[in-house]
């Protein structure tokens, strides 16, 4: 059956609606109902980061280059997922999803592997973090934050509160990466504001060329200012050992970022 201008190999409804599973020209796609991509992944190099948007999000490790213990609110076809485990051996990886469709299908169509390092719980991303941020702080080195529903960002996820419990339990010489969706501009400016805010303005935008996505990324109260020649040095080596474009990001970030950049770099 044809959908998407592919071939629709997986259909499934669930409380929340449809999970559609779409492969076009040796390309898998996860969809939830429309045309938006919620997970891309190359059938012929499925551990591959393939997706612009998860690409850029890798833009983090520019300024935190061996995470150790993440949790990421959101899995999809888990391809961010399996990038981590893939490259990093020693971390420690605990996804909150809150669709136990979603899991099945990131194993059976997707390769999300059985993994000692990999905890996956189905659930609210802001009732866990909530619940956690009441007994611990700093129990995290990085935060990945990729949850949408069918039609944009899930409102739990993008609250004050909800980032001010993320600020909690986050490291403070860690990072907070997530994927914002522009395409609604008052969600948009909102989350924007609520993570400014609760991150004390150390917070810097990287637009992923040709979409819709805004991937943002926030620094812990203690993470070190970064002297701009060491962080191209770094995105050159890094370039070589992921095969990511890391001096395009770090240009796009010193371009776009003008009123906080003093804050996230020496002068």
């Amino acid at each position: 059956m044809q959908k998407y201008n592919g071939i629709l190999v997986y259909q499934h409804h669930d409380e929340e609606g449809i999970i559609e599973v779409v492969d076009q020209s040796g390309e898998r796609a996860l969809h939830f109902g429309s045309d938006a991509r919620q997970s891309s992944m190359l059938l012929g190099e499925p551990d591959r980061l393939h997706s612009r948007y998860a690409k850029a999000m890798m833009a983090a490790l520019l300024f935190h280059p061996q995470p150790e213990q993440i949790l990421m609110i959101g899995l999809g076809g888990g391809t961010i997922t399996k990038f981590l485990l893939h490259q990093f051996a020693e971390c420690r990886i605990k996804v909150i999803e809150f669709r136990r469709s979603v899991l099945k299908v990131a194993r059976s169509h997707f390769g999300l592997p059985f993994n000692d390092r990999l905890k996956v719980k189905i659930g609210c991303g802001a009732q866990h973090v909530l619940t956690q941020s009441r007994e611990y702080e700093a129990l995290y080195d990085l935060m990945v934050i990729d949850a949408y529903h069918h039609d944009g960002m899930a409102a739990e996820i993008s609250n004050a509160l909800f980032f001010d419990n993320c600020h909690t339990l986050l490291n403070a010489d860690g990072l907070l990466v997530i994927n914002l969706w522009k395409t609604d501009a008052a969600r948009f400016d909102e989350v924007c504001w609520n993570l400014q805010r609760s991150f004390d303005d150390r917070v810097v935008f990287l637009p992923v060329k040709n979409r819709g996505n805004v991937i943002a990324i926030a620094f812990g109260a203690e993470k070190p200012r970064f002297a701009i020649k060491s962080l191209i040095d770094q995105a050159q080596q890094l370039e070589l050992l992921y095969q990511l474009e890391f001096p395009v990001y770090l240009q796009d970030i010193r371009r776009h970022n003008h009123q906080n950049l003093h804050r996230v770099f020496k002068p």
